[in-house]
């Protein structure tokens, strides 16, 4: 496993976006990466506070239109996290944590898509709002963002391994 590792931390991107002083490489991965998380995981976080019950006033209806920008946000996330593993392939997938992470965030997509199903387009509602298993859903979602979100920056102080090649 680590000889595969190594030849990945050997390869022309994987050194560039290590190594190179440009702010086009690491830094703006990490950026795009850092903003993509915001949009993906901060919808999906107004969406469940409003089911739970925050802002009552605010029609349900209307976190459909968020949809589009979970998606997009989704896809700018998987391709800025597919470049921050290959700058440090050893450093993550060495640990755990980067598995639970992932665990993490299909949990959190397959609650949207619930959400979006039972609650946004389907909406069964008691005489509060939104449905006693739709809240319970959109406060699991809560704490599921919550602990992706905590799982991806413990990745930068939890690792036992940064490079396998050197």
């Amino acid at each position: 496993m680590y000889s595969s590792l190594a030849w990945i931390e050997a390869t022309a991107p994987s050194v560039w976006l290590r190594e190179s002083p440009s702010l086009w490489a690491f830094p703006f991965v990490l950026i795009l990466h850092t903003v993509g998380m915001g949009f993906l995981a901060g919808t999906n976080v107004a969406m469940d506070l409003r089911v739970v019950g925050f802002a009552p006033k605010v029609p349900l209806s209307l976190f459909e239109k968020f949809f589009l920008v979970m998606k997009i946000s989704f896809v700018v996330n998987a391709a800025s996290g597919v470049l921050l593993l290959i700058a440090y392939p050893t450093k993550a997938l060495t640990n755990p944590l980067f598995y639970i992470k992932l665990l993490l965030i299909a949990v959190g997509l397959i609650q949207a898509v619930w959400m979006r199903s039972h609650v946004l387009r389907n909406p069964v509602t008691d005489a509060e709002g939104p449905s006693t298993k739709g809240k319970v859903v959109a406060g699991a979602s809560l704490a599921t963002w919550t602990a992706a979100v905590a799982a991806g920056r413990f990745l930068a102080y939890t690792y036992s391994h940064l490079m396998a090649g050197g």
